[in-house]
């Protein structure tokens, strides 16, 4: 149902708006990745890369050890190749294909570090932000020195209704905090089946709809590049709902979050990525709130208070008796939701 909305949207785009290119794109990456998924699944089985549940998490989630991980490796260039090839002349998608690809190399490592250590921990968290972190720095080097971020550039960040807020120099560390946070967003947003997978794909077409929809012939490059993401992460949820057959793992969260931020960064996109990617959002503050609160207030013998059953927030409701399937359905609707608002508040 998901992806017939999603493929509707597309369709509608293409027949009414001049140079959309969507609904190929989106059809293509997603078959491709279905396909690969399908095949990759019991090769990754046999190659014993089975997740590793952490302990204090919900305890129903222990029966999920041992499902195959690291599905990010199967369809991230999925979606990479298709969206550089349908308009392969533009400098610009060699860039976001490239940090989209370096942020799934670094999550492959913190996974293949998880797997090998049977634990839940990888890399460090301190070399993971710094991997992280040198990889955006390239990337933003790159694109300033191609000139493509324009009036961002310049440090005009495009609000909605036509305001824009003048950052001027701010703009380069605020790039290096999009990456960060956002990647890190996506990543925290991976706990249950299906729930980033549909997620992702939901914020990606948002995203290719609002780059046709903002006037001057749109930018169909990164619109298609878009449209490409949200049809390999399509592809990987008919593998990864519920019961998933597959996971995604860093390798695939953080990819998507720093696909998100590339093309946001490049296109000046950055309220419409905050805006549609509230879910994202939401995710992360939730962690934040519960850790600092906890610190905040925790006593001589070492407990504080809470304000979510469990962080992420997804895991609140869970525990709260809300089954898993009907908290990611509610999560994907409110994405949706976030989308159209997002679609009517035009930068």
């Amino acid at each position: 149902m998901l992806g017939f909305l999603l493929l509707g949207a597309c369709v509608l785009s293409d027949g009414l708006v001049a140079n959309s290119m969507l609904t190929l794109p989106l059809v293509v990456s997603a078959l491709i990745s279905w396909g690969v998924t399908a095949w990759g699944v019991p090769k990754l089985r046999a190659l014993k890369l089975g997740q590793v549940i952490r302990e204090e998490g919900p305890k129903a989630h222990q029966s999920k050890a041992g499902t195959p991980t690291m599905g990010g490796l199967l369809v991230v260039p999925v979606g990479v190749l298709i969206g550089g090839l349908i308009t392969p002349s533009d400098p610009r998608l060699l860039a976001v294909a490239a940090i989209t690809l370096a942020y799934m190399a670094i999550g492959a490592v913190d996974d293949w570090r998880s797997l090998t250590k049977q634990t839940n921990t990888g890399l460090t968290p301190k070399g993971k932000l710094a991997l992280q972190a040198g990889a955006a720095l390239l990337f933003l080097i790159w694109a300033a020195t191609g000139g493509w971020m324009g009036a961002a550039e310049a440090g005009d960040v495009a609000l909605a209704m036509g305001w824009v807020l003048p950052l001027g120099l701010l703009i380069w560390p605020l790039g290096l905090f999009v990456f960060l946070a956002e990647s890190n967003a996506t990543n925290l947003t991976d706990g249950l089946d299906g729930l980033a997978a549909g997620c992702g794909s939901v914020v990606f077409t948002g995203l290719g709809l609002q780059l046709m929809l903002r006037g001057n012939q749109g930018d169909p490059a990164l619109a298609a590049f878009c449209l490409a993401m949200a049809g390999c992460w399509l592809g990987f949820l008919a593998h990864n709902r519920n019961p998933a057959r597959l996971f995604m793992g860093d390798t695939g969260s953080l990819a998507m979050g720093a696909a998100l931020s590339g093309v946001a960064l490049l296109s000046n996109s950055l309220w419409p990525l905050l805006v549609m990617g509230g879910v994202f959002l939401v995710e992360s503050l939730s962690v934040i709130v519960q850790v600092w609160v906890f610190k905040a207030t925790k006593g001589p013998d070492g407990v504080g208070k809470r304000v979510f059953r469990m962080a992420p927030l997804h895991h609140h409701f869970e525990l709260g008796g809300v089954a898993e399937q009907q908290v990611v359905i509610n999560f994907w609707t409110a994405s949706l939701i976030l989308v159209g608002v997002g679609l009517l508040l035009l930068p």
